[in-house]
């Protein structure tokens, strides 16, 4: 049977939207792997069979104003129903996000993330990379380029659109969706202990 991720993300202006796309290609790169895209902000999208489904939930949200967006506020409030019923309950679960600055306050996001999914009783895959760019002879063109360890964390310039996002971002968002698929398929498979 194939490993099932669901990405669940918000997108304000579409930066996020080519993040949670290149996760989905990283997800998606991994064999016996389906991916199902879920635009929480749209009620009629919000496929919770597909979400109570998945082997994985990976979370996207651009940061505004040091959290999360409202609309993807909103839709971890309306999650309590899973809550209340520990629907997804030793899923795995990750994130990432997205802001104008380099920092952004993108690790609050991502602790905001990964303490809904411990809520749940999901467990949190990191990005699982050594942080880029922070020597002399680095690049901005690093894999994880801003260094963050909860999960990917990417900057986009306010007065760029989404064609902007940097290359270096994309790859780590890649990077993310893989590892969770991989770490999903190893999940499955491993022996349960009386």
């Amino acid at each position: 049977m194939p490993v099932n991720v669901t990405i669940a993300y918000f997108s304000g202006y579409g930066h996020t939207l080519e993040l949670a796309n290149a996760v989905r290609d990283g997800v998606e790169s991994i064999p016996d792997t389906d991916c199902t895209m879920v635009n929480v902000a749209v009620a009629s999208e919000i496929n919770w069979d597909a979400l109570d489904a998945s082997d994985a939930i990976i979370f996207g949200t651009p940061t505004y104003m040091g959290t999360a967006s409202g609309a993807f506020h909103a839709f971890a409030e309306a999650t309590s129903t899973r809550w209340m019923k520990q629907a997804w309950m030793d899923k795995l679960a990750a994130g990432f996000t997205n802001s104008g600055s380099m920092s952004g306050d993108k690790v609050h996001t991502l602790q905001y993330l990964s303490l809904l999914a411990a809520q749940h009783g999901m467990h949190w895959i990191s990005l699982g990379l050594m942080p880029g760019w922070n020597t002399t002879t680095g690049s901005e063109d690093d894999l994880n380029r801003l260094g963050f360890y909860l999960g990917a964390g990417a900057q986009t310039w306010n007065d760029q659109g989404p064609e902007a996002v940097h290359a270096s971002d994309l790859a780590t968002a890649r990077h993310l969706g893989a590892r969770v698929a991989t770490q999903a398929r190893i999940y499955r498979g491993g022996v349960v202990l009386a």
